[in-house]
């Protein structure tokens, strides 16, 4: 910012900088004048009287205002000077024959920008204007950026609170004011944690923000903590919780912003959709449960197959080590995997002898017809898909779409397993029941050829294993 200031002082030639000039001495005034046009600057007028200057000053609006400490009439440039610099925000020298020990102390209250002693020296005054034009900038500057950030901070949506490397409140905005029921005079100069209470919810362990600790440590929050604030009459307030670190030009950590967020409307929404979510899923599994039994009335001999296909995949998804979500898909897509065989006549899912090829291929429209029935269900889940896909095989010979490996959604390549592993293992109208060794032969003869290898190697090891048992439904 300093170097700004002096590129845009540069670039301002002293013949644009206006000064007046109050002086109740006009042999003094005129030196004055003189003196400033020689240097380069603009003289803008003349005044004897603290009241004219004022007036002077609202007219001209000078850059600088040279002030006579001593003035006739009844204020003094001291007054004078006060009064400009309050209202209008000019900057102001102090010129004076006298340096008496109680001038100088009223003098330095008004905040001058600089103290010249008369008779004037030339270099002397050049240097002063120029350091007085330059502080001038500087501090206009600041003080409009701490007005900007201190609008955006009563402003800001989120209660902020700053403190300093003791742990002691520096700042609290009108937000943080409204949530902690305390004004900033209440609070500016204690320490945090005696005015604010902030505990982790799991636990009510107490989130203590441990200042010393701080100013060594990247954070002081873990990450990801759900956090709640204790109000003095003990209600708890859900809040999400911001550190940052304030720090100097060089680096070092000087104070830290605490920023924090009322997110009890955003708890209860969120509470509110997952209910939403519960009963939506509980909707869909009793529709999926409903059309499982409405397809086995059909078919007695496959009556059990789907739920027992559903159990078995789940099994090796949950060995596979599958997300909850993936694994709640494979178990709704398993119950309604054969939804499609509801077009199929029944007395050709009945028949017990071998099918011919048109009977076959009717059957093998089952995958197709299930997925045009569930494609426009809105499932929280892949039901649609999985369905479609279950007698897809990795080499591409699969039905109905001949698709390939990755192509072949993984819920869709566990489920072909337990399918198949399930169909051998249980009666047919068209042949006795196989057994479950020789069902698993057949998948790990044709591991990586039809069939997954992970998912059979974890249908393998759950039957070895973990003992599991195709249960009759």
């Amino acid at each position: 910012m300093e170097a700004e200031v002096v590129e845009r002082l540069k670039r301002k030639s002293k013949k644009n900088i206006g000064i007046l000039v109050v002086e109740d001495e006009s042999i003094i005034a005129k030196d004055i004048e003189t003196t400033l046009n020689n240097l380069g600057y603009k003289a803008l007028g003349f005044a004897s009287r603290g009241k004219e200057a004022i007036k002077q000053a609202e007219e001209f609006q000078p850059d600088l205002v040279m002030m006579d400490i001593v003035l006739k009439g009844g204020m003094d440039g001291i007054e004078a000077a006060e009064e400009i610099r309050s209202r209008f925000n000019i900057p102001v020298i102090y010129l004076s024959a006298y340096s008496d020990e109680n001038t100088l102390q009223r003098a330095k209250i008004t905040e001058p920008f600089g103290f010249l002693l008369k008779p004037l020296d030339e270099r002397e005054l050049d240097i002063t204007i120029e350091m007085a034009l330059y502080k001038h900038d500087i501090e206009t500057r600041l003080k409009e950026n701490e007005q900007w950030l201190s609008t955006v901070l009563r402003n800001i949506g989120d209660s902020v609170v700053t403190v300093d490397k003791k742990g002691l409140i520096t700042y609290i905005n009108p937000v943080a004011e409204l949530l902690l029921d305390r004004k900033h005079q209440e609070v500016l100069g204690r320490k945090f944690n005696d005015v604010i209470n902030i505990i982790y919810e799991e636990d009510d362990e107490e989130l203590k923000v441990d200042i010393a600790d701080a100013f060594h440590s990247d954070s002081i929050l873990n990450p990801g903590s759900n956090v709640v604030l204790v109000k003095d009459e003990g209600k708890k307030i859900p809040i999400l919780v911001s550190l940052s670190f304030i720090e100097d030009e060089k680096g070092n950590k000087t104070g830290l912003v605490i920023a924090f967020r009322d997110i009890t409307e955003r708890r209860e929404a969120e509470q509110k959709l997952q209910l939403s979510y519960e009963t939506l899923k509980k909707t869909f599994e009793e529709m999926v449960t409903t059309l499982a039994t409405t397809l086995e009335k059909r078919d007695p001999y496959t009556a059990g197959h789907q739920q027992r296909v559903a159990n078995l995949a789940v099994a090796i998804a949950e060995d596979m080590g599958l997300s909850d979500e993936e694994i709640e898909l494979i178990f709704m897509a398993g119950l309604i995997h054969d939804l499609g065989k509801i077009y199929v006549p029944a007395e050709i899912l009945n028949k017990p002898g071998h099918l011919t090829e048109l009977e076959f291929g009717m059957i093998k429209t089952h995958p197709e017809v299930g997925y045009e029935i569930l494609k426009n269900v809105d499932f929280p889940w892949e039901v649609a898909r999985v369905v479609h896909e279950h007698h897809e095989r990795l080499n591409g010979t699969g039905y109905p779409n001949g698709i390939k490996k990755h192509e072949i959604l993984m819920a869709s390549r566990i489920l072909s397993i337990a399918d198949v592993v399930e169909a051998m293992a249980s009666h047919r109208p068209y042949r006795p029941a196989l057994s479950i060794s020789v069902a698993l032969d057949e998948i790990l003869k044709n591991k990586g050829t039809l069939y997954d290898p992970e998912a059979v190697e974890a249908c393998l090891n759950v039957f070895a294993e973990k003992g599991f048992v195709l249960k009759q439904v």
